[in-house]
């Protein structure tokens, strides 16, 4: 699943004309880093929530012909990360699927990120997965960080006057049972990552190699950017 309801509104003005995960690094729309880092990984249906603008995020979804992508329709109310998928649930299924956020993508390095999360998954041991970036791999980042790691993956919150290097990446694996039992309401992902730090059971897997997000106008330049030095160092090695 593709998260791709949010308004953008740090993002204006750019998203007053159109919806966030349609603007465009280096000629391609942010949602299709995330839809072609699925299909390179065998990723044959996709659902993706949609909220502001979802007629233009329809028409830009129907153009893909390498996967089968379903639509979330939240046009009647905005459930936000949370509630979003547990408006999807009967869409998802029954199995793990990978999560992905239509504004945050990466550059590999010597793994494939989505690869490197499904071969250390481990579900009698984790309910979730989450892709984590180190400050020092980020591009477009402005905080503190959102966990702790331990030697074994599992994380914990950031105490609330303390720093970590770790970041959530924006992706992940997810049981969808973690979700059966909750409301289809407005909340945040952030409760359920909790309910599951309480039970010890949220795990991490560190990124390979370079993570970017794309929060404000300012951003798009930085990634821009960071592609650019990304391969200026790809082709000098």
């Amino acid at each position: 699943m593709i998260l791709a309801a949010g308004l953008g509104k740090r993002m204006r003005p750019i998203t007053s004309t159109i919806p966030k995960p349609l603007v465009e690094i280096r000629g391609k729309a942010l949602i299709d880093y995330g839809l072609d880092a699925l299909a390179r990984n065998g990723v044959e249906r996709v659902v993706v929530n949609v909220h502001y603008m979802a007629d233009l995020m329809r028409a830009h979804l129907r153009k893909r012909r390498d996967m089968e992508v379903l639509v979330s329709d939240e046009s009647d109310k905005l459930l936000e990360s949370g509630g979003g998928i547990v408006r999807a649930l009967p869409l998802i299924g029954d199995d793990p699927f990978y999560l992905i956020n239509s504004d945050t993508f990466w550059i590999d390095g010597y793994r494939d990120n989505l690869d490197l999360l499904a071969d250390l998954w481990n579900p009698d041991e984790a309910d979730m997965s989450l892709l984590i970036a180190e400050m020092r791999q980020a591009t477009g980042y402005e905080g503190r960080g959102d966990f702790t790691m331990d030697r074994e993956g599992r994380l914990r919150r950031v105490a609330e006057r303390d720093m970590s290097p770790f970041i959530y990446a924006g992706a992940g694996i997810l049981k969808p049972d973690l979700f059966r039992d909750l409301p289809e309401e407005t909340f945040s992902l952030n409760r359920v990552f909790d309910r599951s730090i309480e039970a010890e059971r949220l795990f991490g897997v560190r990124l390979d190699g370079l993570w970017i997000t794309v929060g404000t106008p300012r951003a798009i330049a930085e990634a821009e950017a960071a592609f650019t030095a990304s391969a200026t160092r790809a082709e000098r090695a």
